[in-house]
């Protein structure tokens, strides 16, 4: 297409560029996730028990998410406050996703300031990290406008077209498509144009409580849902209601729940 190659669109994998910094944050944000997501599975698992368990200090346990934190905090501040060469630069971007990784990976639990890593609620900290993994491999590997000469007016047109796209998508509950979307032409295009999610802005206002569009958006999320949940399960382990057993923390350590005596059932 005349525009797209206008907008001269390419993927760098020269892996010696000044700008690879930004990959060994992305490497290592997906490297740290995964690991700390499979530990955690295995910190549960009654099949490896000699896997190291959680860190406590008395009473105070600590999550990982606590590390990540301190991770990113001091791999950022020191990024801003020296000018850092190589290898100390690459050192500090690795720092950083390391951090990350172990943040998003507990992005649950600060998004409800509780404990829920293996409960339904948990879910959303897979649900995040996939977003921030193809967020940051698309940033790193794809320029979405990079101007060429002459082709300033062609530019605005297509950014401004790609946020139109992007936003309907968006409003329609297709967050994933919208964002990849921005950087990959057509996914946007194909998220507006499907039905919407039934709970999604777009659903509200335009599909009418007892009209088809809604049932048949309902039968169509049931189905992707259902989809869903295996992926999720797949990555991150199935929420502890799922197994019958007791709730554990991120760690492995039996919730405070899980702990508390059950009333006798009524008979």
């Amino acid at each position: 297409m005349p525009l797209i190659a206008a907008l001269d669109i390419t993927i760098d994998a020269d892996l010696t560029a000044p700008d690879r910094v930004p990959l060994f944050v992305f490497l290592a944000m997906l490297v740290s996730f995964l690991f700390i997501r499979t530990s955690a599975r295995l910190m549960r698992s009654p099949k490896v028990p000699w896997w190291p368990g959680s860190v406590t200090s008395g009473d105070l346990h600590i999550h990982h998410l606590v590390w990540g934190i301190v991770l990113v905090l001091l791999a950022g501040f020191l990024s801003f406050a020296l000018d850092l060469e190589s290898p100390w630069i690459e050192i500090g971007a690795v720092a950083f996703g390391i951090g990350a990784g172990l943040t998003i990976d507990e992005y649950a639990l600060w998004l409800h300031l509780d404990d829920v890593y293996w409960a339904e609620e948990g879910r959303k900290s897979v649900d995040a990290a996939v977003i921030a993994v193809v967020f940051a491999g698309l940033v790193i590997t794809l320029s979405p406008f990079s101007q060429a000469e002459g082709a300033g007016a062609a530019v605005v047109l297509f950014v401004l077209y790609r946020l139109f796209v992007v936003a309907i998508a968006l409003a329609k509950g297709k967050y994933l498509m919208g964002l990849v979307g921005f950087f990959i032409p057509l996914m946007a295009e194909v998220g507006a144009i499907r039905l919407a999610r039934p709970e999604s802005i777009w659903a509200r206002r335009r599909y009418p409580p007892e009209g088809d569009k809604l049932r048949k958006a309902s039968e169509r999320e049931t189905v992707l849902d259902q989809r869903r949940q295996r992926l999720r399960d797949l990555v991150g382990g199935a929420p502890s209601r799922l197994l019958h057993g007791p709730a554990h923390d991120s760690e492995g350590a039996p919730t405070a729940e899980s702990t508390e005596p059950k009333p006798p059932a009524e008979r």
